[in-house]
């Protein structure tokens, strides 16, 4: 008990200190390439933090359980934003960028629809695979050749009036100018995230076993929250510290990540076949939570390009909501 009592603090420990210096080291990042912090959350933020989501997917590929991959990439990209952001929100209103409303939110939506397309014969295969694949390379490209289009009107604009988000990186306390030392910090960030996340998971599912909880109980809840702890406490520091296109950077382009190259590279390596069929297996209804859940932020963000915390008590009801029908639809085995 207290052992796990120790690993939980450590975790949590990780997972604040962890953060804060990803964040740090990539608003530093996106100033001295000349990028905007949107653009790094997009892209070297939500890339970092669903590493481990890779990783995990691809071995359940090799071992014949590539479903497991699709399973993982649904429920993440749903707590990402009905969970995440709707935490996010309510501990900080996020602001953003104009252009987060008008391209990059239609981009995920447009990139979950082509999943489901895609699905819809229950068979995802290499060449979809590869279409996903490329699509990511492609997305990364994107980012960057607009990135360099709007840098220097984006930096004019904070430097001169005092943007959410010139706060934190235009302080010379905050700014890191080696690049090593961003590097350095994103690096050791992003692994403080994912140890931390490891240890606070491992150290709850001991804690509940001992309170008598079921297993059943425990991967519906404490493991299915694990997998989007990263994004979580990475979101939150950045808001926290002003870094709101960080923040909400890094959950856009976490879903991204999970769909065009986490599915890409696992359809590549085995192509996935949806036991029973994609809509007899009840795949579609959960296809269909994400696309209305992955759009509710953007409709939200049409007036004012805030999400409030208002909005952020919607968002979380909303997983709440449909953690509630996993548990009805999941009863008879429980």
């Amino acid at each position: 008990m207290l052992l796990n009592l120790f690993l939980f603090i450590i975790g949590l420990l990780l997972l604040y200190y962890g953060a804060d210096w990803l964040v740090k080291g990539a608003a530093s990042m996106a100033r001295s390439f000349g990028l905007t912090p949107l653009v790094i959350g997009l892209t070297v933020v939500a890339f970092g933090t669903s590493a481990p989501e890779l990783v995990v997917s691809v071995v359940s590929a090799v071992q014949n359980q590539s479903m497991i991959a699709v399973g993982n990439v649904i429920g993440s990209n749903i707590c990402n934003i009905a969970l995440v952001l709707g935490v996010t929100a309510i501990i900080m209103p996020i602001a953003c960028h104009p252009m987060t409303v008008q391209r990059d939110m239609p981009i995920m939506l447009g990139i979950s629809l082509y999943l489901l397309i895609i699905s819809y014969n229950s068979h995802i295969g290499r060449l979809e695979g590869m279409s996903l694949f490329g699509g990511v390379i492609l997305y990364t490209l994107f980012n960057y050749y607009i990135a360099r289009k709007e840098v220097a009107t984006y930096w004019k604009q904070m430097d001169g009036d005092g943007g959410a988000s010139s706060d934190a990186v235009t302080d010379d306390s905050e700014y890191i100018s080696s690049r090593m030392k961003q590097a350095f910090l994103i690096i050791v960030g992003i692994g403080g995230v994912v140890v931390g996340a490891k240890a606070l998971i491992y150290a709850a599912v001991n804690l509940m076993r001992g309170f008598g909880v079921s297993d059943k109980v425990i991967g519906l809840t404490v493991v299915a929250f694990g997998t989007s702890v990263p994004e979580l406490a990475t979101s939150i520091v950045a808001a926290w510290r002003k870094e709101t296109d960080i923040s909400l950077g890094n959950l856009i382009g976490s879903n991204v990540f999970n769909i065009l190259c986490v599915l890409g590279v696992v359809s590549m390596v085995k192509p996935i076949t949806i036991p029973g069929g994609f809509i007899e297996s009840g795949l579609l209804s959960d296809y269909l939570v994400m696309m209305v859940i992955s759009a509710m932020p953007w409709l939200m963000m049409t007036k004012g390009y805030v999400i409030s915390r208002a909005n952020g008590v919607i968002l979380l009801a909303s997983y709440l909501g449909y953690l509630g029908y996993l548990i009805i639809k999941l009863k008879p085995n429980l």
